[in-house]
């Protein structure tokens, strides 16, 4: 029995270790024979802010059932983030999803997240602490958070790039 309570503890720990946020909430309409049938689509952003973040959509009849299903596409859908010592990305990157597009550069320790809409949520719960990052094209919300997460999840680190060419870290610098 002392087992069991151990396990469910762990449990929780790794549920309370993931934040998520809503980026938005809209009222959406499905004409129907009867009438127009009113349902809720919800963005959720789901981190844990040590690296890994995913973007999950839900649909339901009521708000909280449409976020509890984002958050779990969101956990579906998780990408790692490769971090700086400075907590920054470690090289610039551009995402694309649809209509929209995404710009980050790496930014000195003590810029912060300079970012706006559902890019800086995004980024927030990766982790990523200093960067600079601007929404270019369109202003959807969750094309913008896709192509943050397409973005972040193009990067590479030094070491992987040396592995992939068959040298070592320090010829990348030379």
């Amino acid at each position: 029995m002392a087992d069991r309570g151990k396990k469910s503890n762990r449990n929780r720990d790794n549920q309370t270790d993931w934040q998520e946020r809503v980026v938005q909430i809209r009222r959406v309409t499905k004409v129907v024979k009867g009438g127009k049938k009113l349902s809720f689509r919800a963005i959720v952003v789901v981190g844990n802010e040590r690296g890994q973040v995913g973007v999950g959509v839900g649909k339901a009849s009521d708000v909280i059932g449409a976020v509890k299903k984002g958050v779990a596409d969101g956990k579906k859908h998780l990408i790692e983030v490769p971090l700086t010592k400075a907590n920054s990305i470690p090289h610039r990157v551009n995402g694309m999803a649809t209509g929209a597009k995404v710009m980050m550069r790496p930014a000195a320790p003590g810029t912060g997240v300079i970012a706006g809409g559902a890019v800086r949520t995004v980024l927030e719960l990766a982790g990523v602490q200093n960067v600079l990052a601007k929404q270019l094209g369109s202003d959807n919300p969750l094309n913008n958070a896709r192509a943050a997460v397409e973005a972040l999840s193009s990067l590479r680190t030094f070491s992987e790039v040396a592995e992939e060419r068959g040298i070592s870290v320090e010829q990348i610098y030379a």
